[in-house]
């Protein structure tokens, strides 16, 4: 008797494939340029790379052009799944990548400083967001969302930081090597686990009943993947990159480092805790444990800044739609939102800095950095309109408070770092990255991060 073997997944659609490859090309080119044009007004390129994606979306070429619109970005969703895909694996990588170049030995050294700004940029943001949920005009909380569900996802929404746009800014700026920029990225990492943390609670409370279980069990996820870290993965690091090592030229060297980075991220996803997490806790891994030639993971570097995180970006916009501000209502609740939102983030981080022993400039640096909230609060923002949280209304002023604070953090952050002057310490550091942006053999083109 013949087996009956199943048929064969049918591939793309050659139209579908069109689309794609139009999107993908239409969102690189874009970002590419806007982020050019960004860098000549003196902002960071990741500035109109987030530009681009509301320029296509919903905010403006579905209002212009709506035909256009409609052919080039098709309201399917697994036309979007492929763009969301590719922006995925950028944005995974880039967080990896950053967690390779974040400096241990001063966060070791400063780790009181680190977790004070952390906390600080949480509880006081948090506290406001929670409290602005309560006082809201009702129209905008949708009909059947318990108030306090809503309050605590409002919450949670103001709270968190975008360590991808961070990176990116820091990385666009040549300020990763500085101190500041070390300690806004190990306060963004606290503030986003326990983003993440708070969302699956909140999240669980729109669903069904919480239970202390719950919360535990998260916890104890959490507190699992650093302890595995810290054991099992840093020898394994270790034996990856140094057999990779021993191969001619960089090529095994970066397919070990992407591989590693994505199964660690498949890791905290599947514990809930989200891909970027695990990926830039194996950033930190690679970097620790590993001892890998940075010459050798350059072209991951080029390939990641230039083509993936850009896409990432630009796509991060496109299911923004800020007409519904035109609403006199919305858009001054959307102001007062916005104006709480940044507030509480630059009191929180700048309180926990001061007691934490930094001067006003490094305080007023790190509450910049951390106010850059991104598509982390877009993501976080998805959530909520998925799971009926969220009312359109509050979703566009989510949005809103995204891509404002991550417009504004870059000409702040530089108005402060230029009253710091740099270290011995950082000029050494900027030596070391120096190392990460090509092959000195090949090209002999270095710049600092």
């Amino acid at each position: 008797m013949l087996l009956s073997l199943p048929a064969p997944v049918a591939p793309i659609a050659a139209h579908s494939l069109l689309i794609f490859l139009l999107q993908v090309g239409s969102l690189l080119l874009l970002a590419v340029v806007f982020g050019r044009l960004a860098a000549r007004f003196g902002m960071p390129a990741v500035v109109g790379e987030l530009v681009v994606g509301v320029i296509l979306g919903p905010s403006l070429l579905a209002w212009a052009a709506p035909g256009l619109h409609g052919w080039l970005f098709p309201a399917v969703a697994e036309q979007y799944h492929l763009l969301d895909a590719v922006g995925q694996i950028g944005v995974i990588l880039l967080v990896g990548f950053t967690g390779m170049q974040m400096d241990m030995g001063l966060l070791r050294r400063r780790r009181a400083a680190a977790a004070g700004v952390g906390l600080g940029g949480l509880i006081v943001p948090l506290g406001l967001g929670i409290g602005a949920g309560y006082v809201l005009p009702e129209m905008l909380v949708p009909d059947g969302t318990d108030i306090t569900v809503f309050a605590l996802f409002l919450g949670v929404a103001l709270c968190v930081s975008a360590i991808p746009v961070i990176a990116k800014t820091l990385m666009d700026m040549k300020l990763l090597h500085r101190n500041v920029g070390q300690l806004t990225l190990a306060a963004g990492a606290i503030e986003d686990a326990f983003g993440w943390f708070m969302l699956s609670i909140v999240s669980a409370m729109a669903v069904t009943a919480v239970s202390a279980g719950a919360v535990l069990l998260s916890l104890a996820y959490l507190a699992a993947v650093i302890v595995f870290a810290l054991t099992i993965g840093r020898p394994l690091v270790r034996g990856v990159l140094h057999t990779a090592a021993k191969s001619d030229g960089p090529g095994l060297t970066v397919a070990a480092a992407v591989v590693l980075i994505l199964l660690a991220s498949a890791g905290t996803q599947a514990l809930g805790l989200e891909a970027i997490f695990g990926a830039f806790v194996c950033g930190i891994l690679i970097s620790t444990a590993g001892k890998v030639d940075p010459a050798k993971l350059a072209p991951l570097r080029t390939v990641v800044l230039s083509v993936f995180a850009p896409i990432f970006f630009a796509t991060a916009g496109l299911r923004m739609d800020l007409t519904a501000l035109i609403r006199p209502q919305v858009l001054l609740t959307g102001l007062a939102v916005l104006a709480l939102a940044i507030i509480g983030k630059f009191v929180g981080a700048y309180a926990g800095a001061r007691l934490s022993g930094l001067n006003k400039w490094e305080g007023l640096a790190l509450g910049a950095g951390l106010n850059a909230r991104g598509v982390i609060e877009i993501v976080v923002a998805m959530v909520g309109l998925r799971l009926g949280i969220l009312s359109v209304e509050i979703y566009t002023i989510i949005i809103l408070v995204a891509i404002v604070t991550s417009l504004m953090a870059p000409p702040i952050l530089r108005f402060a770092m230029k009253r710091l002057e740099q270290t011995a310490e950082e000029e050494v550091r900027e030596t070391e990255h120096r190392a990460w942006t090509s092959h000195p053999a090949k090209t002999g083109q270095e710049q600092p991060l």
